[in-house]
């Protein structure tokens, strides 16, 4: 592609976590102008992590979203040895097991020669944050998209903010949030979804309501080991409550101080969560009902017999809509609307993995660097 197509062009990446982010970077290492939008206070998305301050000033790091990812796709594996060569990811060495609640016993502890597992150094948001500062990549936090127009007589984007401010014209757009059309996206916000779909019929039955799994996240930190919990990461069988446990200080590039303490990351059902979300409703949980949920999982987490002492700190945070149940991408892992020139990526297109992430925004950009091939006349 001639340099000058790609830096004639320029794009919208609507959503800063994994998928907006690799997305973001492949388009601007072509020369490509990227502006990066993401309501968030920060790149992460799912990969991210949340800080924590006690009161004698010592900090904790939760990875309270994906707690670590695998890779079995070769294009995939060499972007990520890329992320490790760069030391923004590791490998993290750890032993999972499965843990019976009826039997109260850990069982399938896993073989040696299990798929990797990969963590984001020091935080699972470290991958996003690098990618979203390269060159050629404008990131802007704290912004929510809240209309997108398609504009026919310019063959351009217009992008408005929720509040109404605009934010410019774009040649190109890549939306990564799968609410952008869907009515859940109203149900959080009170608004009509960025995209109308009836303007787009031929995407309206892909991405209108993608279903998704809800979950919340428990982190809880103690002032010693678990002494009874032989592993670092478990599943849970016969649990109504709880699906996955996993020590986050036990991962590489956490220091810990003091060196003794541990942080966990617990993970509800399916069941759970949608029962709690049914009960309160879609918008942002209060302090009082999360402070509820948190009670009800650490319950069963101590409910497990593995003598878990009392908490130094404890909270729960809900994803509501975060983890997508389907794929709607079919085999191009994206979906891509060339005649708007606009992408749609993410785990929701591919499959629910942040793998499945990385490789829809690899699709996705091609197909716009493929776009801007054919308009250089190469």
């Amino acid at each position: 592609m001639s340099s000058a197509a790609a830096a004639a062009a320029n794009v919208a990446v609507i959503g800063g976590g994994i998928s907006g982010a690799v997305c973001a970077s492949l388009l601007a290492a072509r020369g490509v102008a990227v502006t990066l939008f993401d309501s968030g206070r920060g790149a992460g998305g799912r990969m991210a992590q949340r800080r924590e301050v006690m009161e004698d000033g010592s900090e904790l790091r939760f990875d309270h979203g994906a707690p670590y990812f695998t890779v079995t796709n070769d294009e995939v594996a060499r972007v990520v040895s890329g992320w490790e060569a760069r030391g923004i990811v590791a490998e993290w060495k750890a032993m999972f097991a499965c843990f019976d609640r009826a039997t109260g016993k850990f069982t399938d502890f896993e073989k040696d020669g299990s798929a990797k597992k990969y963590v984001g150094v020091p935080g699972m948001n470290s991958v996003c944050k690098s990618l979203c500062l390269e060159d050629g990549v404008v990131a802007k936090f704290g912004v929510t998209v809240g209309k997108m127009d398609w504009l026919q007589d310019m063959s351009s984007w217009s992008l408005a903010s929720l509040d109404g401010k605009d934010l410019g014209h774009f040649d190109y757009v890549v939306a990564t949030d799968k609410n952008v059309a869907s009515p859940r996206f109203s149900g959080l916000t009170g608004r009509p979804p960025p995209l109308d779909l009836s303007l787009f019929p031929r995407l309206s039955v892909m991405v209108q309501d993608i279903p998704v799994r809800p979950c919340f996240a428990l982190m809880v930190a103690f002032s010693e080991p678990l002494a009874m919990v032989p592993v670092n990461g478990f599943s849970f069988n016969n649990s109504d409550y709880l699906s996955r446990a996993y020590c986050d200080t036990s991962k590489p590039g956490r220091s810990c101080v003091p060196p003794n303490r541990q942080s966990w990351v617990l993970h509800s059902t399916t069941e759970y969560a949608s029962k709690v979300i049914d009960t309160i409703g879609p918008r942002k949980p209060s302090a009082d009902a999360l402070a509820k949920v948190a009670e009800e999982l650490f319950r069963e987490f101590q409910a497990t017999g593995l003598s878990i002492p009392q908490p130094i700190f404890m909270k729960a945070h809900r994803w509501g809509s975060a983890f997508p149940a389907i794929a709607v991408g079919g085999d191009d892992k994206c979906v891509w609307d060339k005649s708007t020139k606009l992408a749609i990526c993410g785990d929701f297109c591919a499959s629910p993995s942040v793998e499945g992430a990385v490789l829809s925004a690899m699709r996705g950009a091609s197909k716009i660097l493929g776009c801007l091939n054919c308009t250089s006349g190469l």
